[in-house]
């Protein structure tokens, strides 16, 4: 096994006993005030449902969280409405649905809503960022007996030329109603258009950082709203990370200063829920064509997840899965019967057939 097959299967060894403390404390707990178990399957449900949309529980196998479901829209709504209510950003609203019209979708058509996700690869603390996916994950402290939790919100990052800067950081400061600096790179960019630029852009309307922005421990760098909301789940940024303004705001005062920030590019994501395996794929950043190093990876997180032999995936529908990514959380099943004229390409070698082209 590769050293990055044994990570995720580390990963997951070190979640499941996570769970299993959990559960203990939680039963001694329940069995001391001699009530019912707090965290029984009807109070889940009624939890569940209760929750904003984006937090989950930490699952108790694996690393999938959600559903994906569909909604109708109203005469009145654009995709991006659709989008921005349903805890989703502009890609993924579009990749998703493909062939409805972004502006005017129509009084009662179906909208899928991709809130399926697939959780990054690592440690599951702090705020972990995957450019890859325009997405945040935040894994907020939770107290005594209480299961852990993660909460996930779409971002808008750093346009081409303005990549936002990948590794590990840290929360530095928050700040209510901050002024805006314009950098001098944007004022020189303004200058030879023959246009001006204020040295500071005060609290309000025309404050392209919104009412809440969180600085990390890279100079010129934060985590902030905005005052364009459409441009969540775009490249449109100078290399900062964009929230929705209500999701800055949920998180904004429980962010406390020195947390955790771990901003990684992963465009192809291995999930299993303890039964299936299941992949999510995106486009690179530098929408490089997906070639043989990815699929070598991929493979290698596959043979990370424990109880799956190579025979329970199908590599043709993961080969197709790569060519295209779409960010769907797609369960790769198992081959289907073949007849002995294709059995070559339904075996666990089939998928070197495919490394070959």
């Amino acid at each position: 096994m590769t050293p990055k097959g044994m990570n995720v299967s580390m990963q997951i060894l070190t979640s499941l006993r996570a769970w299993q403390h959990s559960v203990v404390r939680t039963l001694v707990c329940a069995l001391f005030i001699g009530g019912t178990l707090p965290w029984s399957p009807a109070t889940q449900a009624n939890e569940a449902s209760e929750r904003p949309k984006g937090h989950y529980r930490l699952p108790e196998e694996g690393n999938v969280v959600g559903e994906s479901y569909t909604v109708k829209s109203h005469a009145e709504d654009t995709l991006l409405d659709i989008a921005r209510q349903h805890n989703v950003g502009y890609n993924e609203i579009r990749r998703a649905n493909p062939d409805v019209n972004v502006w005017v979708p129509g009084e009662g058509t179906e909208v899928v809503i991709p809130a399926r996700h697939i959780l990054p690869p690592g440690q599951r603390e702090g705020v972990v960022i995957n450019v890859a996916e325009l997405r945040l994950y935040y894994y907020p402290e939770v107290g005594e007996g209480e299961p852990p939790r993660v909460e996930t919100y779409p971002i808008g990052i750093g346009r081409e030329g303005y990549d936002t800067p990948l590794g590990v950081t840290k929360t530095t400061m928050r700040l209510e109603k901050p002024a805006w600096y314009p950098p001098q790179s944007m004022r020189k960019e303004a200058a030879a258009r023959g246009e001006s630029v204020p040295g500071v852009v005060p609290p309000g309307p025309d404050n392209p950082l919104g009412e809440y922005a969180i600085l990390l421990d890279i100079p010129g760098y934060l985590i902030h709203g905005t005052n364009r909301p459409g441009g969540i789940g775009m490249r449109a940024s100078r290399g900062c990370i964009r929230m929705y303004p209500e999701d800055i705001e949920a998180i904004f005062g429980r962010i406390p200063n020195g947390t955790q920030v771990t901003i990684i590019e992963d465009p192809v994501k291995i999930g299993w829920d303890g039964e299936h395996a299941y992949v999510q794929a995106f486009q690179p950043l530098e929408e490089q064509e997906q070639g043989m190093s990815t699929l070598l990876e991929t493979l290698a997180q596959l043979e990370g997840i424990p109880d799956i032999s190579p025979a329970a995936v199908d590599y043709q529908q993961l080969h197709r899965l790569l060519e295209a990514p779409d960010g769907q959380v797609i369960a790769l099943l198992p081959p289907a019967p073949s007849s002995s004229d294709d059995s070559e390409t339904t075996q666990p070698g089939g998928l070197y057939r495919y490394l070959a082209v």
